[in-house]
């Protein structure tokens, strides 16, 4: 039989996608599922997006090109300019979702063996994509204590090697939901001039800031860094369009854009009709995204002191996005999440969660923490959490008063 490739063979699965033959067990059983585990916005898409949608009269689904619309990469550069982001459409291209522009950028930038340093917890694939780039992640490594407060920058230049050649961030951050201060993204940008290096950052939660006090501050508003910097972005989370697959990389370097338009051109074109839909959700009024956030805020400030109420569980207030990671009284948390959706109900209701050891790189971290997404309205949450609670009573009793259940037989 032929082998399968050493590169696929390395490739992470996903944390947050691995459980769903074990949630797949629960719906069979005709339990109903609180789905804390997938960011999976349930706000309605705009108004103008899909009634763009409903309204195209093409004749022909044609090839786009290989950049984008044009049109709608005019109108995003628009949008940027207003949220202070001075760039031209020419610094654009639109890509099929934000995981093909992290992919793009990856493959432009990155050699085999090339490092790249990434603050752990992270979005699981950044792994999978560094792979894919055959790059190796050196983690560099943040604290549930401190709330996950971007590293020190001597730790991330002790980390810089020969083989460094960029530091990647998502800002506000997928899974802690932590914002990166103004001050904290200049210090990043003198550390990449000092030593060269290109800074990645990832923005598609720009928009879901909750206090007044703090503000999303752009790796794009680098002054002197125009080479050094790409950022990435998405509809999926700002529109509550994930589905679209529509995002795009932004950048003043034009060898890295003319190099992803090779990658760009053997996929021919990002989708057509998405692009309409997301043209068209630039007209989304202001009153869309402050009832968003007000709503988001409602539901980040019920799941953590539900959470709260719990003993024996902590979790950090996150800023912005729509994600925490909550340290659970348990060992490990894979075994708990496939116990939930396989072995516990409370009223024929159960939860699916994400275990946090697969947005670690460190092999070891996050055994006892969970990433949830606070995407379900406030009574599902009051409600998920009250199934938590009562799941742990039982799994504790289960774990340590009987022998440990194995893993073949959850």
């Amino acid at each position: 039989m032929p082998n399968i490739s050493i590169r696929g063979r390395k490739m992470p699965q996903s944390p947050i996608r691995k459980l769903a033959p074990f949630s797949d067990i629960a719906n069979r059983k005709g339990l109903k599922v609180y789905h804390l585990n997938i960011g999976q916005p349930d706000i309605k898409s705009p108004e103008k997006a899909i009634e763009a949608i409903k309204n195209i009269e093409l004749d022909v689904i044609e090839y786009g090109p290989s950049e984008g619309n044009k049109t709608y990469r005019k109108k995003l550069a628009q949008f940027y300019r207003k949220q202070r982001v001075n760039v031209d459409f020419k610094d654009i291209m639109i890509t099929t979702g934000g995981s093909e522009a992290l992919l793009f950028a990856m493959g432009s930038i990155m050699d085999p063996g090339d490092e790249v340093i990434i603050p752990e917890p992270f979005y699981a694939n950044y792994h999978a994509f560094s792979e894919e780039s055959s790059a190796t992640v050196v983690p560099v490594n943040s604290s549930f204590e401190n709330g996950f407060a971007l590293p020190s920058i001597e730790k991330f230049e002790s980390l810089i090697s020969s083989r460094t050649k960029a530091i990647l961030i998502c800002n506000p951050s997928n899974p802690t939901g932590n914002l990166y201060s103004e001050q904290e993204i200049q210090q990043l940008g003198e550390l990449v001039k000092k030593h060269d290096l290109f800074l990645i950052a990832d923005e598609v939660y720009r928009e879901f800031i909750y206090d007044k006090e703090d503000i999303h501050y752009s790796v794009m508003n680098l002054v002197g860094l125009e080479q050094n910097v790409i950022m990435i972005d998405s509809v999926s989370k700002r529109y509550s369009m994930c589905g679209a697959r529509i995002g795009c990389m932004v950048t003043k370097n034009k060898e890295v854009i003319a190099t992803a338009m090779k990658f760009a051109q053997a996929r021919l074109c990002p989708p057509t009709i998405e692009q309409i839909a997301c043209e068209a959700a630039l007209d989304t009024p202001k009153s869309y995204f402050t009832k968003t956030i007000k709503e988001y805020k409602i539901r980040r400030d019920t799941l953590i002191s539900e959470l709260l109420k719990i003993e024996g569980v902590e979790v950090t207030l996150p800023k912005a996005a729509f994600y925490c990671i909550v340290q659970l009284p348990v060992k490990d948390t894979e075994h708990f999440a496939k116990w939930l959706l396989k072995n516990y109900e409370l009223d024929g209701e159960t939860v699916m969660i994400a275990p946090a050891a697969g947005f670690y790189s460190t092999p070891g971290m996050g055994k006892n923490q969970v990433r949830m997404a606070y995407v379900l309205k406030k009574e599902d949450l009051i409600r998920s959490v009250q199934i938590l609670k009562a799941a742990l009573v039982v799994y504790k009793a289960i774990k340590y008063k009987k022998p440990m259940i194995a893993d073949a037989n959850i």
